[in-house]
């Protein structure tokens, strides 16, 4: 595996978007480099022959910014087999480091004890970081099953595959019942609030809903309440994909039942609980809730968000439900929507006041139902780079010349699949190429 030489397969791609949009010099260039930049900047070949895949500006493998960072290259591995090869190591390192530590969000290359390692949690050397997100162990199972749809193959749905899946279902159960069954709890001292959990490392209290409950955000925020609720509409799709895998490979009658029943608690529990009545908006899905009453009305640049709902493939893109929460999601009520002279989208509260983040702008583009909407997004993102042709993690709203993370790959990925989408170009088997075609 190298990441010197750009495989010719990629450049089918680089032409792609040059054909359609002949005119915008700029555009071409930034996807260009978006596109390439996690093949030629952040993948690595561990020891044992396998990818590790840096975020970028951090040394660490975050499951779900590999995933991300990838997965425009589902695209290139339906003719590409060595690229699909890669792919399919990238899963089965992602479902090892699972069975290392299904807890933990970012691993070290090696055993180096790299990062946080003071944290008050079960650390060890190979963990970079350990803030529980149920996104976490939704993302591998996502990137098995696209490799799947993309390449036809069944092969990396092996022993590791397999293990990391049982890893995967026992802490999503466990968590159903976070108040009597975690062995989990975090705590980081001296820091912000939104980097460690209260009540001694176990979050704010909840009650039995049938999600299950999540630590942090895929911000690497600590949740408001624990049950988050896109991270669960998230898994209820990554158990829909695992039925699929056991009947086409796996053919375990027990496990068939453990997962359907599972789904079907976490998603009753999304409806019973996670749909709200909003006062100016009507039934929507709030962002978080306790299973005591309490909701968080909001939604964050990150994914899984409300806003990438149907991207991930909860729900169609044209469900009453979903789009009365989008237009919450993208009006002034949402704490985190940013209007700024040149920018306008979700932010975080991860990253400073006035501040979008581009990640969410490529979702809002890809979620759009009118070719008015992405266009204008489209031309909103080629025209906030400051001027380095990449994207970044958050962008000052009012100068795009001031932004978080020079070097941050999953944005760039996200870019990239948004204008391939423009193009007509899906990956394959995704909710995105169904909704398109």
């Amino acid at each position: 595996m190298t990441t010197k030489n750009v495989p010719k397969s990629f450049q089918k791609m680089i032409d792609r978007v040059a054909e359609v949009f002949p005119e915008h010099l700029k555009l071409q260039e930034m996807f260009q480099q978006c596109f390439l930049n996690t093949y030629t900047t952040t993948l690595i070949e561990t020891k044992e022959g396998l990818p590790f895949v840096i975020t970028g500006d951090i040394p660490a493998m975050w499951l779900r910014d590999s995933t991300s960072q990838i997965r425009p290259y589902l695209m290139v591995a339906e003719e590409d087999p060595e690229i699909a090869t890669v792919i399919a190591g990238l899963v089965k390192q992602q479902m090892r480091f699972v069975q290392l530590d299904p807890y933990a969000n970012a691993f070290n290359q090696e055993a180096n004890g790299k990062g946080f390692q003071a944290d008050k949690t079960e650390m060890s050397p190979h963990v970079w970081e350990r803030k529980y997100e149920v996104d976490s162990l939704c993302y591998p199972i996502q990137l098995g099953y696209l490799l799947w749809q993309s390449t036809g193959s069944l092969a990396h749905f092996d022993t590791d595959f397999r293990q990391g899946v049982a890893a995967i279902l026992d802490v999503w159960k466990t968590e159903q019942y976070h108040e009597t069954k975690s062995p989990y709890s975090f705590e980081r001292e001296d820091v912000r609030q939104s980097d460690t959990l209260n009540r001694d490392g176990k979050g704010t209290e909840v009650a039995y809903t049938g999600m299950t409950w999540s630590g942090f955000r895929p911000s690497d925020d600590a949740c408001l309440y624990g049950y988050l609720v896109p991270s669960n509409m998230f898994a209820v799709v990554a158990l829909g994909y695992l039925e699929e895998i056991n009947v086409a490979y796996w053919r375990d009658a027990s496990l068939t039942t453990e997962i359907a029943l599972l789904k079907s608690e976490i998603e009753q529990g999304i409806q019973n609980f996670a749909v709200q009545e909003h006062p100016y908006y009507g039934e929507i899905y709030a962002y978080e809730v306790d299973g005591t009453g309490r909701k968080n009305f909001m939604d964050d640049a990150n994914v899984p968000s409300l806003l990438a709902a149907p991207y991930l493939g909860f729900g169609d893109f044209t469900d009453p439900k979903y789009l009365a929460t989008r237009d919450f999601i993208l009006s002034r009520e949402n704490p985190f929507y940013v209007e700024g002279s040149q920018l306008t989208g979700i932010g975080s509260p991860h990253t400073p006041d006035h501040y979008v983040w581009p990640i969410a702008l490529s979702v809002q583009g890809m979620t759009a139902t009118s070719l008015s909407e992405k266009l204008a997004i489209l031309e909103m993102l080629t025209t906030t780079d400051g001027g380095t042709g990449f994207m970044h993690e958050g962008v000052n709203a009012s100068n795009h010349n001031e932004y978080t993370r020079e070097w941050f790959a999953w944005s760039n990925a996200m870019f990239s699949e948004f204008v391939l989408s423009l193009c007509g170009m899906c990956v394959k088997g995704s909710p995105l190429a169904k909704n398109i075609k």
